[in-house]
């Protein structure tokens, strides 16, 4: 059995999961505490992927402004246009994977309805 929605508890049997457990219910979307519990439990899907990939894509971002904003044009003898640039496209599949694995677990999600 799960625990309630916002819990500490609940959050990390969601770590556990990459599909949602078979004992859940479907959301109520009817009302507003079903609405927000429903959007804080779709917050809690692949946190860590997307997290990391939009730590990477920013840090990209600023490595690639370095040298017109901060007259850097050099770090360890590499161009910051090309770390940026390798620091993007590392954060792309990050990204990527955490769209796809929040889309598959509200597909399962939706699922139980039918069910």
């Amino acid at each position: 059995m799960l625990d309630r929605i916002g819990t500490k508890r609940h959050k990390v049997q969601h770590l556990m999961f990459d599909a949602p457990p078979p004992d859940l219910t479907h959301p109520d979307l009817s009302t507003k505490a079903g609405r927000k519990a429903f959007r804080h439990e779709m917050r809690m899907v692949a946190v860590r992927p997307r997290r990391w990939g939009l730590w990477l894509l920013t840090a990209g971002f600023l490595v690639l402004l370095s040298p017109s904003a901060f007259g850097v044009h050099a770090i360890f003898g590499w161009s910051p246009s090309l770390i940026g640039i390798v620091l993007m496209l590392a954060a792309l599949p990050l990204l990527i994977v955490g769209a796809l694995r929040r889309r598959a677990y509200v597909r399962g999600r939706m699922r139980l309805k039918g069910e």
